[in-house]
């Protein structure tokens, strides 16, 4: 007994040896990019993807004016909110989340009042939200049960994140920081938030019930780590600053943090901002850091 007991250790500590050697030997992440494109679009801002490819975002005319965007394959749809201002140089509307029915979130700036409000696309028809007594609500994300999250500023001026499902709001605030964004959240009910610390530079975390677990890329330096979206696998994505104020995107796939810089950019303002399960992300470059904004998608394999 005793020598089987002892052969059946050792096979079973190989095994894992074996197991642990092939992750080791894992091949790190590549990405293929290309450029997002809207036929009459001079500009295109790509902020989500969802399972079916479709990317939500907005798009510029050939007028300079701004519209919410819809973009399935190469089909364009597009839209604008009655009491947003939709003028040529106006910055007025995008849409910041899309789930796999297609419904999107974001928000546009009101004409009455010169503050955000929330906005839900879907079916070709667009509603407006508030978070109750707020003075401005953004909509960036929404799962596939329908869960929105966001951010709005309440009467006092202070910023905080938001969930609403089940007909309820809910407060979301990260622990000893301010300014609190939450920007997506997964079917799991997962969240991804970020905010500004006593220090002026952002943590960001991923908030899993009342939990907060601290997401940083290593390559970060102030004002740091901004998390984006997150998938159904527990990927996350988002943009990070560097030493030399240079801004990249990255993915964090199983433990590891992967730089996302454009080719076609200048290495140096590339923005990852939407996931999906499929590890595609969507984004935003420059030429130039702070230059005009260039729409990407980006395939990881």
């Amino acid at each position: 007994m005793k020598c089987s007991k002892s052969v059946f250790t050792l096979v079973v500590l190989a095994v894992a040896l074996l197991s642990m050697s092939a992750a080791a030997a894992a091949p790190a992440l590549k990405f293929t990019f290309k450029d997002v494109k809207a036929k009459g679009a001079t500009e295109v801002d790509s902020y989500a993807i969802n399972n079916k490819g479709v990317i939500a975002g907005d798009y510029v005319d050939s007028k300079s004016v701004q519209h919410g965007l819809i973009l399935t394959g190469t089909k364009v749809t597009s839209f604008d909110d009655k009491n947003c201002p939709a003028t040529p140089g106006s910055t007025a509307i995008a849409m910041y989340g899309i789930n796999s029915a297609g419904t999107a979130v974001g928000w546009c700036t009101l004409t009455s009042t010169g503050f955000p409000v929330g906005l839900m696309y879907s079916k070709g028809k667009l509603t407006e939200f508030n978070v109750p007594k707020s003075l401005e609500t953004e909509g960036l994300g929404i799962n596939d049960k329908g869960a929105v999250v966001g951010t709005f500023i309440d009467a006092n001026g202070a910023q905080h994140g938001f969930l609403f499902q089940n007909k309820k709001y809910t407060q979301i605030d990260a622990p000893k920081d301010n300014t609190t964004v939450a920007w997506d959240i997964n079917n799991k009910g997962q969240i991804t938030v970020y905010a500004l610390n006593s220090g002026g530079t952002y943590d960001a975390f991923v908030m899993t019930g009342k939990k907060f677990a601290k997401v940083s890329d290593p390559g970060s330096s102030s004002p740091g780590t901004i998390v984006h979206a997150l998938n159904n696998k527990g990927d996350v994505d988002g943009t990070f600053y560097d030493s030399s104020g240079n801004v990249h995107g990255f993915l964090l796939h199983g433990g590891k943090y992967y730089t996302l810089d454009d080719p076609n950019g200048c290495k140096c303002d590339t923005r990852d901002d939407g996931l999906n399960d499929a590890m595609t992300s969507v984004g935003r470059y420059s030429t130039t850091l702070g230059g005009a904004s260039i729409g990407y998608e980006a395939t990881a394999k």
